[in-house]
């Protein structure tokens, strides 16, 4: 499959173990996922409520498990498609290249919606609604590096070694801290949304889909 869809200018990054596929989710920036539900370890349906932890991306679910049971499960956990093997490749290019062209549609609508995050590193200021955030040195680099990745996961580890102003020796619950710290600030310009969420055994994750 991976020779194949190569042909097609499309890049895979193939993992045999969905651990390591849960892994390099939070590493990259993917733009489709191709899933199996017979893996080692972790039942296919599971991984699928694991990625929707983490992210939003599309998946197609290519199974040689046909059971109309296991296609309503991942439906109904976040999948996109299912494919049911044997298939023809060619379909699964197309339906690959729909999906990205429906993904592509919305996330041009969603770039036309109010930015909810600018970041101006001359002034080393950050405006949420337009409002200037009052942050300290630590609370800015923190939340500059989650506004970097937004919508995607950021490991505490992450966070304090990237942070400028945070000392390498301080304790990963002080990013804990911090984070609290700049919820409540945000809090104070909405008050209804939780823009920093916890990824559990991860780091934290910015949205702007609320």
């Amino acid at each position: 499959m991976t020779n194949y869809l190569t042909k097609y200018n499309m890049e895979i990054i193939g993992a045999e173990d969905p651990y390591i596929g849960l892994s390099l989710l939070t590493q990259h920036d993917f733009d489709l996922i191709i899933l199996d539900l017979t893996l080692p370890g972790m039942d296919g349906l599971e991984v699928i409520s694991k990625i929707r932890e983490l992210s939003n991306i599309p998946i197609i679910i290519s199974s040689a498990r046909d059971d109309i049971t296991d296609k309503v499960i991942g439906m109904e956990r976040g999948a996109d498609d299912y494919m049911p093997k044997p298939y023809d490749p060619r379909e699964l290019v197309t339906r690959i290249k729909t999906i990205l062209r429906r993904t592509q549609r919305t996330e041009e609508k969603k770039e036309k919606k109010e930015v909810l995050f600018e970041v101006d590193k001359k002034a080393r200021e950050i405006r949420f609604k337009g409002k200037s955030l009052e942050l300290t040195a630590a609370e800015y680099d923190i939340l500059h590096i989650l506004v970097e990745h937004k919508n995607g996961s950021v490991s505490r580890e992450q966070l304090l070694y990237e942070s400028e102003h945070i000392d390498d020796d301080s304790s990963i619950k002080n990013i804990d801290v911090i984070i609290s710290r700049i919820r409540q600030k945000i809090a104070k310009i909405d008050p209804d949304n939780i823009y920093i969420k916890p990824i559990r055994g991860v780091g934290y994750l910015l949205t702007d889909r609320v």
